[in-house]
């Protein structure tokens, strides 16, 4: 999925995604778009080709994704049609769905085991 959405935002869906671009964004919505583009196709690229570091790139995708959940809200709150979201009833049913999204990512690509990792205290060694 986040391969094709990479795809669309280079080609056939460029304009629909620079609407998700929030107005306060310091970046010229475009260059926006290509750039997420990009990052979309090499993060779902690396959850599928390189299966050794599927928890790592299934993080970066979550964290992708969260972080473009800001979009998002910008476009619910003011009231920005996009993608067949012409209405706030449906904008506000994307928001309720993004954290499923973010499930997606993060489950199915065991990322949750790598974050227990990552905090789990490093066993104590006894002194010999």
């Amino acid at each position: 999925m986040l391969l094709l959405a990479g795809i669309s935002h280079l080609t056939v869906a460029r304009i629909e995604f620079q609407a998700q671009v929030p107005p306060w964004f310091p970046a010229d919505p475009d260059a926006v778009v290509l750039v997420s583009g990009v990052l979309e196709i090499l993060i779902g690229g690396a959850v599928v080709v390189l299966r050794r570091w599927r928890a790592l790139a299934g993080l970066v995708m979550t964290a992708f994704l969260i972080a473009v959940f800001p979009g998002n809200i910008a476009q619910y709150l003011g009231h920005v049609d996009g993608f067949g979201l012409n209405t706030d009833q449906a904008r506000l049913m994307r928001l309720i769905y993004e954290p499923f999204l973010w499930a997606w990512a993060f489950l199915p690509t065991n990322a949750w085991r790598l974050v227990l990792e990552l905090v789990r205290p490093a066993p104590v060694r006894e002194q010999q």
